[in-house]
């Protein structure tokens, strides 16, 4: 038996796959690794991966991460791994791969998910039924448009997976799906766990669709050992145990200690999402809040802003800044950029829930058009998103004490001291900033230690290894927090007019 309990966590997101090697018994993890993904893009929305990338991905980082924590793959006990979100991957009955995966970020299925809405009732009649509110980025839709666009495609779909359950079953074999990432599939019910076949009969009498659903598995449930191949592939000890993983929300939840009532996750990405564990699965009337299971065995009402780190990057890239003179300019400018708001939904929008919209900059004059008040006006306009989505969530009775930040905007301490002021909550980083993929390797020993008789719960292990970064914690300035309410309701009367 090795003497470091050790597991590997995987993150496949949208620009890559990130591994970690963890020490589960002293909590610290020994090594990272990292490899980049493209996107397949259209002007129609379009935005597809080839599942290829990610094998290839997955075995590049996991060798990185050995590699720099200087074990050996034969002492990795278990490993997880997390996703990003509802993407469709279809495969034949040779468990061939049939098309580019769609991705969560994918648009091209908006007609599609609004015919689908309105055969469920539109938005009420969605929440009474699944729990939540399809949008276009949900696998439901891919499906529909699938059947639609490729026929000859859909005549061959054996299985239907998403991309972490993908990942599973190319290292076990195993098609098996777990109720965290199944919840942003559309066809799921989130009160009963259970999937909606209706649904699928609905999109296609045949029974094609329901037959290829994999089995539901509780998040402590292992999916299985390495196939032996696979194994020898990534260098790993083949009886390395594969945890039920989950969705990278879930696995974020995980990976900041999100697992009792009380926490917030804030996640400044590329997109942004605030979620909160909850132990009853208390469905907001609110379509924009996404009342997902968790991966450990609860619930994770979730908010999601398609505009963050993608919108103030742009802005960046036009005033040909990096991240560091970025940071000084919004420090520069006064709360409120001088009267200047950006609307920042290059992207449309989800919350607030405006699709269609697009981003806008007003209370421009000669004195205040100044490349501080830019700067400081997007990063504003996106985290002014958060906090209406924060409200929705304080709305359906969550408490916040305290917001547990992640994400690349989280390294930015002038950012923290903005978020902290608008949301007027204190706030603070844990020490690791790969949520996804820490979450991902806790979720591997806990599944790990309980197939083992181990009598050690998700609690224990995340005490021990999810650490907060004092030197980041950052508390509201009670004349910000006046000033940013302000400004804040000026936002608020803009998105109005919308």
């Amino acid at each position: 038996m090795p003497t470091q309990p050790l597991f590997l966590g995987i993150d496949c997101g949208t620009q890559g796959t990130k591994a970690i090697v963890l020490d589960a018994a002293s909590g610290q993890v020994l090594g990272e690794g990292a490899a980049a993904h493209t996107l397949i893009s259209g002007a129609n929305g379009r935005r597809e991966q080839d599942t290829a990338q990610w094998l290839e991905a997955f075995t590049l980082a996991t060798r990185r991460a050995l590699i720099a924590a200087n074990v050996d793959g034969q002492a990795i006990l278990g490993l997880g791994v997390s996703g990003q979100q509802h993407g469709l991957v279809l495969l034949d009955d040779e468990g061939r791969v049939l098309r580019p995966a769609k991705l969560w970020c994918d648009t091209e299925t908006t007609a599609e998910n609004d015919r689908l809405l309105k055969h469920l009732g539109g938005e009420k009649g969605s929440l009474e039924r699944l729990g939540v509110v399809i949008a276009p980025g949900y696998t439901v839709s891919k499906l529909l448009w699938t059947k639609e666009q490729h026929p000859e495609v859909f005549s061959r779909i054996a299985h239907v997976l998403l991309p972490h359950d993908y990942l599973n079953h190319w290292l076990t074999g195993r098609r098996c799906s777990e109720y965290g990432d199944a919840s942003g599939t559309g066809y799921f019910n989130v009160r009963t766990r259970q999937w909606d076949v209706q649904l699928l009969r609905d999109i296609d009498p045949s029974g094609r669709l329901q037959a290829a659903l994999p089995e539901l598995i509780d998040a402590h449930q292992p999916v299985g050992t390495l196939l032996p191949d696979i194994a020898r592939q990534l260098g790993l000890n083949p009886q390395a145990l594969v945890s039920s993983g989950g969705g990278d929300n879930m696995m974020g939840a995980i990976g900041t200690g999100n697992i009792q009532p009380g926490a917030i996750t804030m996640s400044l990405g590329s997109s942004g999402t605030v979620y909160a564990y909850a132990d009853q699965p208390r469905v907001s009337p609110d379509a924009s809040v996404a009342t997902f299971c968790s991966s450990s065995g609860g619930w994770l009402p979730l908010i999601c802003t398609m505009n963050l780190t993608n919108a103030t990057g742009v802005i960046r890239e036009l005033l040909d800044l990096d991240v560091a003179q970025f940071n000084t300019l919004v420090a520069q400018a006064p709360i409120g950029a001088d009267g200047i708001s950006m609307l920042p939904f290059l992207n449309g929008e989800r919350v607030p829930a405006l699709p269609h919209a697009t981003g806008s900059l007003s209370g421009l004059t000669m004195t205040n058009l100044t490349r501080a008040n830019l700067c400081r006006a997007v990063v504003e306009g996106t985290t002014f998103g958060l906090r209406y989505g924060l409200d929705l969530l304080r709305h359906n009775g969550l408490q916040s004490r305290s917001i547990r930040l992640i994400g690349g905007g989280s390294k930015s301490p002038v950012w923290r001291q903005i978020v902290a002021d608008i949301m007027n909550t204190p706030v603070v980083c844990t020490r690791h900033s790969e949520a996804a993929a820490l979450g991902a390797a806790i979720q591997a020993a806990w599944c790990t230690s309980r197939a083992n008789g181990g009598e050690e719960s998700l609690a224990d292990v995340c005490e021990r290894c999810v650490t907060l970064d004092p030197a980041s914690e950052t508390l509201p300035i009670a004349a910000n927090v006046a000033a940013s309410q302000q400004a804040y309701e000026r936002y608020q009367q803009h998105v109005a007019t919308l």
